[in-house]
């Protein structure tokens, strides 16, 4: 992969500590915006819950790659703090509902907020992180009305493609699809996750440096790989994983019967009789660990895990391709987003 000599042992490390760098920024950014000075039943409604689910943590990923786009652009990145906020309570509310969707009883370690807050409240207060996300970008000093608008308006086409991917997947799900192809799972991730995990971000970013078109397509691109990459790896951790890595149990995905690239490369592999033992599994609502454990086992036979990792890697490195190509130098911020590949890829082993 391009940039690897440049990396050397470092590989993924350098996007690491960029994000670790801005984490405190980012939070006091995320949780400044909440009001204090309302009624105590607003705050026990709405605002504790919320600050409470953002305190607890996520990587802080998503935010970071706004305030890396940018800085790579030569832009100051306290100016992106606002947008790179917008995001973060985007990913708030998306995982609030879908834990409500996917009647996950836990997250980030704690009871989910449904679970402690009942459901009619959870999804009002991801209703609210979603107007919070706009609250952001209108709030945010320094950028213009024409900036604040089309960061708006990029933020909006972020959502709607999310939902759409969303729209896929819970569809599936619920009509226990399986007839699906390798292309069908890479739409719906794309869909999903590349535009919010990767490509808007640094998108935003780079409006607001003022970077040229051409630098802002080119993240793009770059960032639509990369978040699918990230997507494939994502479900590869779950499938490869243990509780420490994860947070969680692995193998949750396989007894939520969630649709994976995996999934759909071992169906692809496996003959007609093990391709229906594993959809059977899959399509189970009570399934045991034991018949869970065979899933996973049928995905490797299949050779799901092998195929979809080759696919990532394939991904990470023509979005390393695309980035080299910008020519963006070896400052810091350079440096750190030329080792966003690498950090996508270690999720993946």
């Amino acid at each position: 992969m391009a940039g690897d000599a440049r990396e050397g042992e470092d590989a993924g490390a350098r996007f690491s500590s960029y994000v670790n760098r801005w984490r405190d920024s980012i939070d006091a950014a995320l949780l400044g915006g909440l009001a204090l000075g309302v009624s105590k039943d607003l705050r026990g409604f709405y605002h504790r819950p919320l600050m409470e689910f953002l305190a607890r943590g996520g990587k802080r990923t998503r935010p970071a790659l706004v305030l890396l786009g940018c800085e790579v652009e030569g832009g100051n990145p306290t100016r992106a703090l606002g947008a790179a906020a917008a995001v973060e309570h985007f990913q708030a509310a998306a995982l609030i509902h879908d834990d409500i969707a996917d009647h996950a009883a836990t997250r980030r370690g704690e009871p989910a907020v449904h679970v402690r807050e009942g459901e009619g409240l959870a999804i009002t207060i991801g209703d609210g992180a979603l107007v919070e996300s706009f609250l952001d970008i209108l709030g945010s000093r320094g950028l213009s009305p024409e900036l604040q608008l089309e960061l708006i308006g990029e933020l909006s086409e972020m959502m709607m493609r999310t939902v759409e991917g969303q729209a896929l997947d819970v569809g599936w799900a619920r009509d226990a699809r399986f007839d699906l192809s390798p292309d069908d799972y890479l739409e719906m991730a794309t869909l999903k996750t590349a535009h919010y995990s990767v490509a808007t971000p640094l998108v935003m970013g780079a409006l607001i440096a003022g970077a040229p078109e051409a630098h802002v397509e080119a993240l793009r691109e770059a960032g639509l790989s990369l978040g699918l990459a990230f997507q494939i790896a994502d479900d590869l951790l779950d499938l490869e994983g243990s509780v420490e890595v994860l947070g969680k149990e692995p193998l949750g995905d396989i007894a939520e019967g969630k649709r994976t690239l995996a999934l759909t490369y071992a169906l692809e592999g496996l003959d007609e009789e093990l391709g229906a033992e594993l959809t059977t599994i899959l399509d189970a609502e009570d399934a045991s660990k034991a018949q869970i454990e065979r899933a996973a086992s049928l995905i490797r036979e299949g050779g799901g895990v092998e195929r979809a990792r080759a696919k990532a890697e394939g991904l990470a490195k023509g979005a390393s391709e695309v980035l080299e190509a910008l020519e963006l130098g070896e400052g810091d911020a350079a440096l750190a987003l030329r080792s966003l590949p690498h950090y996508v890829l270690e999720r993946t082993h």
